[in-house]
């Protein structure tokens, strides 16, 4: 007996050694820059001032969130961060299921199809930026101004005219395959015999994708969903790429806010408070979604 219960207890105990260097390795890449990005918060350390790298002290250790609060600007680069976040989520939910209803039908050509609506989201953000600023969107030598020489129409730089648009629609157009991909591998794990029961049963297009598909859809859209916001909101390379954050701020969110206190102010210490900002609008937003899930499959069970 002391045999049988200690051999369980010997396979426990090696799991967690298996597992112990890979802990190990999480906890120092994420946590430890983590506790010093709080501790960086707190000082007013700037690169140009070799000797400001010191603690503020407890009387002005919060004086770095202070000025941040106080500024308009924050508000605004805040606001940008939500909407960005908001509008590409939508959208992309929306093209995505609808371009995942579409290749799930077997057509001439899907193969192909299904290949070049991938090929967006296999591209490095900088790279997709620049395809987008200077050889689509280029009000001299883009495709749009030749399009609209053709027309007759006069050329119109649209990331000029409506730059937070712009990027809600580069960054739309690049994470649309990743929620294309997840939403289409549900519909294909979709039990045929489920779909033909349900045409027996009367169901038209719109009944068997409203009680047939979504349900069974509800997990992958939870899980592309919640990892897009995540990514979504750190994105930098089309901001950086396309507009730099301008005109003004109308295209700053909290990356690239972080990015200019650190890297033209040299403001380590303020850019630490910046992005323990970006921290807590993450988890905030993630438990937001959580909770709305929670909730859903709760009035679903009952």
């Amino acid at each position: 007996m002391a045999t049988t219960t200690a051999r369980p207890r010997r396979i426990g105990e090696g799991r967690r050694f298996l597992s112990a260097p890979a802990l190990v390795y999480l906890i120092v890449m994420t946590q430890v820059p983590f506790a010093l990005t709080i501790y960086f918060s707190f000082t007013n350390w700037n690169l140009l001032r070799p000797g400001s790298a010191g603690f503020l002290g407890f009387d002005a250790m919060f004086r770095n969130y202070q000025r941040i609060l106080a500024n308009p600007d924050f508000w605004q680069v805040l606001a940008n961060t939500i909407v960005l976040t908001g509008s590409v989520v939508v959208l992309t939910f929306v093209f995505g299921m609808a371009f995942a209803l579409l290749l799930n039908r077997p057509f001439p050509g899907r193969t192909l199809a299904r290949t070049l609506l991938i090929s967006p989201f296999l591209m490095m953000p900088v790279a997709s930026a620049v395809v987008w600023k200077y050889l689509l969107l280029d009000p001299a030598f883009g495709l749009s101004a030749w399009v609209s020489r053709t027309l007759g129409l006069p050329a119109v730089y649209v990331v000029e005219r409506a730059p937070l648009a712009s990027i809600i629609g580069i960054v739309s157009w690049q994470w649309t395959p990743f929620v294309m991909l997840i939403l289409l591998a549900g519909l294909q794990s979709l039990p045929e015999d489920v779909i033909e029961a349900a045409r027996l049963d009367g169901a038209g297009p719109l009944g068997l994708f409203r009680y047939v598909t979504l349900p069974h859809l509800r997990r992958f859209i939870e899980i592309a969903l919640l990892l897009e916001i995540i990514f979504v909101l750190n994105v930098f390379g089309q901001i950086f790429v396309i507009t730099s954050g301008g005109p003004g701020i109308q295209t700053t969110n909290l990356p690239y806010q972080i990015f200019l206190e650190a890297f033209s102010r040299w403001n380590i210490g303020r850019a630490s408070a910046y992005g323990l900002f970006a921290i807590v609008l993450a988890n905030l937003v993630v438990i937001l979604f959580l909770q709305v899930v929670r909730r859903a499959r709760q009035e679903e069970a009952r």
